[in-house]
């Protein structure tokens, strides 16, 4: 058996352990673990490693400043105070505060990207069915996983894996639109179809609307300052093509800081309730990536796609989209994103392909919980508040949500 064959066999052993979580063992530690094996069985050289972990300084960065940001806003009561005014105008439609936070759900995500939607949005979502006593909370939850990948393509910005893959060939807003407009809208609209269809039962209750709404206290008006003043950063480093870790940590750090100040609160008590093992887990994900990309898996892949895109780009597209939609899962759509911005710069693939690719990188994920950082950032936020899905469950539902969606969204492309 060859080394593609064992780099192969450890990532799926990986992949399924974060997954399934025998023995409710974290997510990093199986991550971390399937990075150690294939060092020691030298099937990845140390250098190679570190060169993995460091093509994700920009999404480490990224994770710092919105999981500060995400933790102050939580902890100076900013989320309790948008839940109370959610669930006032719901007026106790449980079906009106289903769509109400799908709509919050697709502008965060929209402006601020998808992760930002996972670590900012669940807990306020959490607060909110929790204050309304809703008895089934789980469809208001899953709305934050499933519109965090069906809406990430609206904007450059609305999720990292687009910028990964134009790199510098980022086209401008008004060519963005033309291509994606469309494609992003039969995302959006057939995810939230099927996400209700499949949630309606549990979406017949009344719940408790009539809720006092405590005034927004200093600290969470300079955490909804501080959200306020990350989005315009995101929007300008989009614009001007630059990478969008290092801003959103400035802002989310500078904002924290700020406010522990003011509060005269205790930094190391703060730190504690940021999950930090989310850090282990995607440098993990990127050895991993680095180890299938160094084995020439992905050149060999790639070469076969450029063949067939000479011949029929038409079948090209279809092939690279639902690929890297599936694909993604495997490895998680970050790495498999440098992957493929790596591997379309390389071979000059024609305009649909990459368009293709994008919409799979980016809407494919929404089959399983290791599809894309969001949504494990949202599983962990889930956890954090008291709830819990596990990975066969999501996947059930990501089946039937995902693939309609992803049909949509290609077919739409090539009109």
């Amino acid at each position: 058996m060859n080394r593609e064959f064992f780099i192969c066999f450890i990532a799926s052993v990986t992949i399924a352990g974060v997954i399934i979580r025998p023995y409710k063992i974290q997510e990093a530690v199986w991550a971390v673990a399937g990075a150690l094996l294939l060092l020691v069985f030298g099937l990845i050289s140390l250098k190679d490693a570190w060169t993995g972990i460091g093509k994700g300084l920009d999404v480490y960065l990224f994770l710092i400043g919105m999981m500060t940001l995400a933790e102050t806003a939580r902890r100076e009561g900013l989320f309790d105070w948008l839940a109370g005014y959610a669930i006032r105008f719901s007026r106790g439609s449980s079906f009106r505060l289903f769509v109400l936070i799908y709509l919050v759900g697709l502008i965060v995500t929209a402006f601020m990207s998808n992760d930002a939607t996972a670590v900012v949005l669940t807990p306020a979502v959490a607060v909110a069915v929790s204050r309304a006593k809703v008895k089934n909370a789980l469809p208001y939850l899953l709305i934050c996983a499933f519109i965090a990948n069906a809406a990430s393509f609206i904007l450059p910005i609305s999720n990292p894996a687009n910028l990964v893959i134009y790199g510098k060939e980022m086209p401008s807003l008004g060519v963005w639109f033309g291509t994606y407009l469309l494609p992003s809208l039969f995302s959006v609209g057939i995810t939230f179809l099927m996400l209700f269809v499949t949630q309606k039962k549990l979406l017949q209750e009344t719940i408790d609307y009539d809720i006092e709404v405590e005034p927004l206290l200093p600290g969470g008006k300079m955490a909804l300052a501080g959200i306020i003043l990350t989005t315009l950063l995101l929007l300008s480093a989009s614009a001007m093509n630059r990478d969008l870790g290092l801003p959103t940590a400035v802002a989310g750090v500078s904002t924290t800081i700020l406010v522990l100040i003011a509060g005269r609160r205790n930094p190391v008590e703060f730190a504690r309730h940021i999950s930090w093992s989310v850090m282990p887990l995607v440098a993990g994900l990127f050895v991993l990536a680095e180890a299938v990309q160094q084995a020439g898996i992905i050149d060999s892949l790639s070469q076969k796609l450029a063949e067939e895109a000479l011949h029929a780009t038409e079948t090209a597209s279809w092939l690279a989209g639902l690929a890297v939609a599936f694909g993604s899962n495997l490895i998680n759509n970050l790495p498999a994103g440098l992957i493929a911005g790596s591997a379309v710069s390389a071979i000059h693939l024609p305009e649909a392909v990459r368009s293709t690719i994008l919409v799979g990188i980016d809407l494919g994920p929404n089959l399983s919980i290791t599809g894309s950082l969001a949504t494990i950032l949202w599983l962990k936020e889930l956890r954090k508040n008291g709830y819990d899905m596990n990975g066969w469950a999501f996947l059930k539902l990501g089946t039937v949500v995902m693939i309609p969606a992803l049909i949509g969204a290609l077919l739409a492309l090539r009109l």
